[in-house]
């Protein structure tokens, strides 16, 4: 036999005949439309079919989805039957969730610094208009804060004002006032007040604060009213002394100290004692602290004795007064008294 022959080669010219059919095969398989005209051709004839990789039987995807379907149902329906009593799968439940709870915690441990990271890097990108917005919040948060601690130290200092008010006093006859202006000089101590005629505040009203008597109006506008103080120069108040209870008259200084007159001789007046208005003049009513005794020096060849009494206000912190609208009535205005005869009905 030739080679030819045992190649598989018959007859003359076969082997040539072969190999031009050869390259010819390899030609159009390597032709751009040969790939699509196969999968096309494969799609038809079910060549693309998976294959179990046992028998080489094609495998049906979607029956290991309906498995599944049915399996959750079913698991579904006796989650629902156990009820809140509890039963196997609520069993199972809890077990998982206790073993997988301790390696939760740990995972979120280890990747907290990760999720912390990205999270800063994030707030890394916030724009301008969107700090600008939080700054403005802040700004106005922080102004309300402000606001309402004011009004809480107002409201303390208003409570402090209303307890030095006398026993008796109606409210309507108590009107709070701001201190705009305060003395322009020591040779005339006079504030200025926000209240006015318009509030009902006349001339020779008592101001009043929380250590004691401030001062009297003087002049008034339908806005604002001027108030001497005490310690003025020009003023004078009955007074009395709390211990022993002599009755004198205080006027203000230069140097901001009372002058406490008209205490005789013999009366026994030390240092320390309080001195209270008399409620003598109807201007001021009874009970108002004056100040206190810092020093008395008697000398017996005089009537009376030289007293120096210190205000218990201090002109640097108030900011809220009280004015007291209806003062006590004096001598000159006192109302006519009905007198009825003796022995008559």
């Amino acid at each position: 036999m030739s080679p030819l022959t045992s190649k598989g080669f018959g007859r003359p010219g076969s082997y040539l005949r072969n190999k031009a059919s050869g390259s010819t095969r390899a030609r159009r398989q390597s032709s751009p439309g040969y790939a699509l005209r196969r999968r096309m051709r494969r799609g038809f004839t079910g060549e693309n079919e998976h294959l179990s990789p046992s028998d080489g039987t094609p495998r049906k995807p979607y029956v290991l989805l309906i498995s599944l379907v049915i399996l959750s149902l079913v698991i579904t329906t006796l989650w629902f039957r156990e009820g809140q009593e509890g039963g196997p799968l609520r069993t199972v439940r809890v077990v998982v969730q206790t073993v997988a709870t301790p390696f939760e915690a740990t995972g979120t441990w280890v990747t907290s610094p990760v999720r912390n990271f990205f999270q800063w890097a994030g707030d890394m990108g916030v724009s301008r208009s969107q700090l600008q917005a939080l700054s403005d919040q802040n700004n106005e948060l922080r102004a309300r804060v402000i606001e309402l601690e004011e009004r809480h130290l107002l409201d303390e200092r208003l409570s402090d004002l209303m307890s030095t008010v006398p026993t008796g006093t109606p409210n309507t006859a108590i009107l709070p006032a701001s201190v705009i202006g305060l003395p322009g000089s020591s040779y005339e101590k006079v504030i200025v007040l926000n209240r006015g005629t318009r509030d009902g505040v006349d001339l020779a009203m008592p101001v009043i604060t929380e250590q004691g008597l401030l001062g009297v109006t003087i002049e008034v506008g339908p806005n604002f009213s001027k108030v001497r103080l005490i310690t003025d120069q020009n003023s004078g108040v009955a007074v009395l002394v709390q211990d022993g209870r002599y009755l004198g008259t205080v006027q203000g200084s230069l140097n901001g100290d009372l002058r406490l007159n008209f205490i005789p001789i013999e009366a026994r007046i030390e240092p320390g004692d309080v001195v209270l208005t008399s409620g003598l003049g109807g201007i001021f009513p009874k009970g108002l602290v004056i100040g206190e005794v810092i020093r008395a020096d008697g000398d017996h060849n005089t009537l009376y004795q030289s007293v120096t009494v210190r205000s218990m206000v201090d002109l640097s912190r108030f900011e809220e007064v009280l004015i007291l609208l209806e003062a006590p009535p004096s001598i000159d205005n006192l109302p006519r008294a009905e007198l009825r005869e003796i022995g008559r009905d």
